[in-house]
């Protein structure tokens, strides 16, 4: 079975919370739904607790030792929303270039100088929120022995 990734966390109101995967999906949940099955999770009706959920990984959404769920789940059974989003390609390319630096094992300070762009331009780019030019992207992936590849779908 290929590996589920998750990418990036956003928590909604109540108890749902939406979820992007490497896939280039986006999909919410609502975590109360497996309340029935695990009592343990009506503690995330408490809007300060909930507030506090951290993509753990790419694996899964973690609030403490008793309150997770695995991103499979989330997958599986989430209502796809990826329509609601614009900035899913962005949020995709920044975690596979923060990847690929952290891979050559390099800071972000330092690629940044290799490729000839503001470190603050990078670190938009790795957490999507910037909209990078190919000629940016093109300096970046040259640094890190990689090849741009555009698909249109």
């Amino acid at each position: 079975m290929k590996k589920i990734e998750s990418i990036k966390l956003v928590l909604k109101e109540g108890t749902a919370f939406d979820l992007y995967f490497l896939d280039g999906t986006v999909k919410r949940y609502d975590i109360l739904s497996l309340a029935d099955k695990f009592p343990q999770l009506n503690a995330l009706k408490d809007r300060e607790l909930f507030l506090k959920g951290k993509l753990l990984g790419w694996s899964g959404v973690y609030w403490n030792e008793d309150l997770d769920i695995e991103c499979d789940t989330v997958y599986e059974e989430g209502i796809d929303v990826s329509k609601e989003y614009d900035d899913i390609d962005n949020v995709v390319l920044g975690y596979k270039i923060r990847e690929l630096r952290r891979k050559a094992d390099l800071s972000q300070v330092e690629l940044s100088k290799k490729a000839g762009i503001d470190q603050s331009d990078l670190s938009k780019i790795e957490k999507g929120l910037a909209n990078p030019s190919i000629k940016q992207i093109s300096r970046v992936l040259v640094v890190l022995n990689q090849r741009i590849t555009i698909e249109a779908k």
